[in-house]
């Protein structure tokens, strides 16, 4: 059990200096304006109307670095500062969100799993709360018994599972929208290098969310396997 919340806190503690490194490049690019001064959901919406993609609804969001694709209602979702914003933060973010939905669009075959997966995830994870108090104090030999340490295994498996497949689908939507960032002339030279090492932090974000899911997984797997 030691080893389990040393990985926790270790990951925890670099998830945060990640966190915080991403923060501090959108606080430094933020200084920087684009070179047509469009703002966050003017870059969004030219972006989606170069790919056809006309079905998509742009709409401001709520809290800071929030912004996301929902495939189910066809919305990006901009964080006030990102959807007013006129700097490159604000375009390397919207474009990010919009290359989601240009996914969506093409039926991106990572991201159609991953949207599969949401359900059986959040199943998971309502599960392993359970399962976890139920080990804590202590239901059978070695942890909660082999039965319990195996709910946890696949349990921890699915989410790891997620975490791994989520990490294309990033790093492909960030590709799609420097791509179009550098091709429109929304970004250019130091802008655009910007607009590449902010989404490269926020890439950062998932692998070390991916990594510290398979390292847990892979903790709960020998330990059920090292059972008796």
């Amino acid at each position: 059990m030691m080893l389990y919340f040393i990985i926790i806190g270790a990951f925890s503690l670099i998830g945060s200096l990640v966190s915080g490194r991403l923060k501090s490049k959108f606080k430094q690019y933020s200084q920087m304006p684009t070179a047509g001064g469009e703002s966050g959901a003017e870059i969004a919406r030219k972006m989606l109307d170069y790919w056809g993609v006309n079905d998509v609804k742009i709409v401001q969001g709520k809290g800071s670095l929030t912004d996301h694709y929902n495939p189910l209602t066809k919305t990006v979702s901009l964080s006030p500062e990102v959807y007013s914003g006129r700097h490159v933060s604000a375009a390397a973010v919207a474009a990010h969100e919009c290359g989601h939905a240009v996914q969506h669009a093409e039926a991106y075959s990572m991201l159609t799993l991953r949207s599969k997966l949401v359900p059986v995830v959040n199943i998971s994870g309502r599960i392993q709360q359970f399962l976890f108090m139920a080990a804590m104090v202590g239901l059978g030999a070695s942890f909660g018994g082999p039965w319990i340490m195996l709910a946890l295994v696949i349990t921890f498996g699915m989410t790891a599972l997620f975490s791994l497949v989520t990490l294309p689908v990033e790093f492909d939507a960030s590709r799609r929208a420097l791509v179009w960032l550098d091709e429109s002339g929304t970004t250019i030279g130091t802008n655009y290098e910007g607009a590449k090492d902010a989404l490269w932090w926020a890439a950062m974000t998932y692998v070390t969310q991916a990594l510290a899911s398979l390292t847990v997984f892979l903790y709960f797997l020998l330990q059920f396997l090292g059972q008796d």
